[in-house]
């Protein structure tokens, strides 16, 4: 089953903190509840997991995230990441991340994302909807840690822009133009596992506001 998110969320903090924090692929892991990167393979290739709880009941996601684009004069990252568990069920997600300046506003950013996620397996079973509504809350949580982790950065110093049509190389030259957390911030931390009962008391309380608000159109 395939899902397509094209979504945009607006950030508290100026461009080049949010483009900078985006270029930390540990910390954007760390931004999302439940997730961790564990390994780093190569310049753009990470392994990493996801921890799930449901209830008392724990699962573990292992994976990989493929660095496909890091691109500081578009302030774009491209990524693919693929994981499994151990009852068989595969997911697979292409996100294409944007960080757009706030024309009015320089203090504020939006993060553009565009996702295209595949599932097999037992959460293929609830079907597309749902699994949108999924992604989207967990999207927001995301955004909602990434917000405030980019806000504990120290203000950036313009960095010069890239030259026309000159591609930079993916982690090494983002990297260099990303300022260093400041000493003493603390962003905050992200829950050690996703909570999956809250997200699915969620959906039935949105089930519900559906179900009784066609039932008053009616």
């Amino acid at each position: 089953m395939e899902v397509k998110i094209d979504k945009r969320y607006p950030l508290p903090v100026d461009a080049e903190r949010a483009w900078a924090l985006l270029c930390d692929i540990r910390a954007v892991a760390g931004c999302m509840p439940g997730a961790q990167i564990t390994e780093q393979e190569s310049e753009n290739a990470y392994k990493g997991l996801m921890k799930v709880k449901v209830g008392p009941a724990q699962a573990q996601f292992g994976g990989t995230v493929e660095v496909l684009e890091l691109d500081p004069a578009s302030r774009r990252l491209s990524l693919r990441g693929k994981g499994a568990d151990k009852g068989g069920s595969q997911a697979s997600m292409e996100l294409h991340a944007t960080i757009e300046p706030v024309a009015d506003d320089p203090a504020r950013a939006t993060l553009h994302g565009d996702a295209t996620v595949q599932v097999t397996g037992k959460f293929a079973q609830f079907g597309a909807r749902m699994m949108v509504q999924v992604s989207e809350m967990l999207l927001a949580q995301f955004v909602e840690h990434f917000g405030s982790t980019a806000q504990h950065l120290p203000q950036a110093q313009l960095q010069p822009a890239a030259q026309d049509g000159a591609q930079a190389p993916p982690a090494a030259a983002a990297a260099a133009a990303a300022p260093a957390t400041a000493p003493g911030a603390t962003p905050p931390r992200a829950p050690r596992e996703l909570n999956g009962l809250a997200i699915l008391w969620a959906l039935f309380r949105n089930w519900l506001a559906g179900l009784f608000g066609r039932r008053r159109d009616g």
